[in-house]
């Protein structure tokens, strides 16, 4: 399936059986009460596990919900959103290496049906009753799969900020969040409210930088203003669990874009809480860089859903069978991500993190195919590197090697025709 899945990303699951043979295969397995997404989950962290090991690595997670249709919520399928629509919850983990952006791979995914009881009001539940344990545990997953990297730094965005996920975080990770709550601290041996700190603090560097491209938003250069100071944070009044240490020692990184974007989109400002030590504005550079770095889950779920594998166009009505095919799906678009990183030959990663060994001889020949003329319509890459693959796959896609680069859509495309190609590699015509 997982072959299937990236030689012809989709979710149709008659066309990725290939056959009636296949569809049915793949249909028994997903609907088997023995398999679960969460040993996919497993065997997917274990391969990341080692391709970690000695590296600092960076670990991203953050929730996508998968809105199914209307339709589906009368065959069991939870609320999503504002309950209004019907789905499942994906919240994976993806490993990337620090400073290269190499996606090493999945660290974990937790997947779920919502009930709902779960859209109860928050403060009447515990946090390991509540959906913000995910964070939580995803933490602690990451913390144990990675556990032979050289350094762990867990990125997440805004809906992560509780004072629980400081508090449980394990002794290995460190934690680089998006404040969201104008928390009560302590700060310069003074008590006050977290904003109005860091905003009357004064600037201790600007710097450069690009502001990639989003929906709604083109790339911009943009000078940012930078702020950093130690931090106390208190115990919430509200809901947290006494036992919890009365405050816990942070630096709040503070970054803002300087000028209002011309194209009239919200100028950045990011408040970071970590736990590593800042003691200089090279060291708050990093964090601001390493925070960055959570662009690439944004990344994954369009790859996930409408620039690869629309997920949510997939006419499984058992949620069962469902939530497994969005961990194999998840699992895939993995591969088809590391493609599109390894565009440019800057993650060197090998051939073997996306290919089967067999698929070497047959990638060299079809780029030898497609090398024009000119300097731009060779392939630059060594042979051997996921690189070279990536430059092969694109060109199958249709991208020419002149303009932009190759994102998701092509690498879809690219990787369908690679499987014909494939194919018809293995075909026997004595018989024709």
């Amino acid at each position: 399936m997982h072959q299937a899945l990236v030689a012809r990303p989709g979710s149709c699951i008659r066309r990725l059986g290939g056959g009636r043979a296949g569809e049915m295969q793949f249909t028994r397995f997903l609907r088997n009460r023995s398999v679960r997404a969460a040993e996919m989950s497993l065997h997917a962290g274990r391969l990341t596990r080692r391709r970690a090991a000695g590296r600092d690595v960076v670990a991203v997670q953050d929730t996508s919900e998968l809105v199914l249709g209307a339709r589906r919520a009368r065959a069991g399928y939870g609320p999503v959103g504002n309950g209004n629509a019907a789905g499942l919850l994906l919240h994976p983990v993806l490993a990337l290496e620090a400073g290269t952006g190499a996606l090493l791979g999945l660290v974990s995914m937790q997947i779920w049906n919502r009930s709902a009881d779960e859209l109860a009001p928050r403060r009447q539940r515990a946090t390991a009753n509540k959906e913000s344990q995910r964070w939580i545990d995803a933490t602690k997953q990451a913390g144990a799969v990675l556990d032979e990297a050289a350094s762990i730094t867990m990125v997440s965005d805004r809906e992560s900020d509780f004072y629980e996920l400081f508090a449980h975080r394990p002794h290995n990770v460190e934690l680089i969040v998006r404040a969201c709550q104008n928390r009560r601290i302590e700060a310069q041996n003074e008590p006050g409210l977290l904003f109005a700190f860091i905003d009357a603090q004064p600037e201790q560097s600007r710097f450069a930088t690009t502001i990639p491209a989003a929906p709604g938003r083109r790339a911009r250069n943009a000078e940012l203003a930078v702020r950093f100071a130690p931090v106390a944070v208190r115990r919430p009044c509200n809901g947290a669990d006494p036992a919890l240490p009365d405050m816990i020692g942070l630096t709040l990184v503070d970054v803002r874009e300087v000028s209002r974007p011309q194209d009239g989109s919200e100028p950045v400002h990011w408040r970071l809480l970590t736990t590593h030590g800042v003691a200089s504005v090279a060291e708050a550079r990093r964090v601001v860089d390493l925070y960055r770095s959570r662009w690439t889950i944004e990344e994954f779920f369009r790859t996930l859903k409408t620039a690869g594998f629309d997920i949510e166009a997939a006419d499984i009505g058992d949620p069962h069978a469902m939530i497994n095919f969005v961990a194999a799906a998840t699992i895939a678009a993995v591969t088809v991500k590391q493609l599109v990183q390894a565009r440019d030959g800057n993650t060197n990663q090998r051939l073997g993190d996306a290919f089967d060994p067999d698929d070497r001889p047959i990638l060299e020949a079809v780029s030898t195919k497609l090398e024009g003329k000119t300097e731009r319509q060779r392939n630059p890459h060594p042979k051997g590197s996921l690189a070279f693959a990536a430059w092969v796959i694109a060109r199958l896609g249709g991208w020419t090697g002149y303009y932009g680069k190759p994102g998701p859509k092509v690498m879809r495309i690219g990787l369908a025709e690679f499987s014909a190609i494939k194919y018809g590699t293995k075909l026997e015509l004595k018989n024709v």
